[in-house]
């Protein structure tokens, strides 16, 4: 972690869902003040029947009326996961983002976004329909998968979201692929907001 557990850092997490992204956040940085957001509140409902040190907050709201909830910057860092692809504007996101980010302050995005390679698509394919979908089937949950693999493969290629990280202001961009079969699937983006002296250059 970061010195001090990140003592005096604010972290936003961005669409946190149940809290499994939020607890390993504050793993991480036991100290940093969390702030966790969702616009489902029976996610929230969940979250919050955890238990969580008082350094860590939920909040219920969309990504798109953050302000609207109270949601004020600067933060530090900001981590939102498999959030970007159920947006209806990730670009308008993508600024409330840069503009909630202190300057110098980081993004990172985990994201199912194919690599743009057709066997990406198919992999990505071959696992919904042939193991995800059929147990969600069974689950009564058939509907929610075909959703989460349509919204995969109509969402940013892995090189298309990195460049709307640069477009929406972030610099020091990176795209790193997960190992393994999620290789060409899912992917973690960072990026950053420039320091007041590097956007006046």
């Amino acid at each position: 972690g970061l010195p001090r557990g990140g003592e005096g850092l604010r972290v936003l997490d961005l669409g946190c869902g149940t809290g499994a992204s939020t607890g390993a956040l504050a793993e991480v940085l036991p100290s940093a003040d969390i702030t966790a957001v969702d616009a489902s509140a029976g996610m929230l409902e969940r979250a919050a029947a955890k238990t969580w040190p008082p350094n860590v907050t939920f909040t219920h709201a969309p990504a798109e009326r953050l302000a609207e909830a109270g949601v004020t910057g600067p933060f530090d860092a900001v981590f939102a996961a498999y959030l970007f692809r159920n947006v209806t504007d990730p670009d308008a996101v993508l600024r409330t983002v840069h503009g909630l980010l202190a300057p110098g302050g980081r993004l990172a995005v985990h994201e199912y976004t194919l690599g743009g390679r057709r066997t990406d698509r198919a992999v990505w394919t071959l696992v919904c329909r042939g193991v995800v979908q059929p147990v969600a089937t069974l689950l009564g949950d058939g509907d929610l998968y075909r959703h989460l693999w349509r919204s995969v493969v109509e969402f940013d290629t892995a090189d298309r979201f990195a460049d709307r990280l640069r477009k929406n202001g972030f610099d020091s961009v990176r795209r790193l692929p997960l190992p393994g079969w999620q290789t060409g699937i899912t992917h973690t983006f960072t990026g950053r907001r420039p320091t007041t002296t590097e956007t006046a250059r």
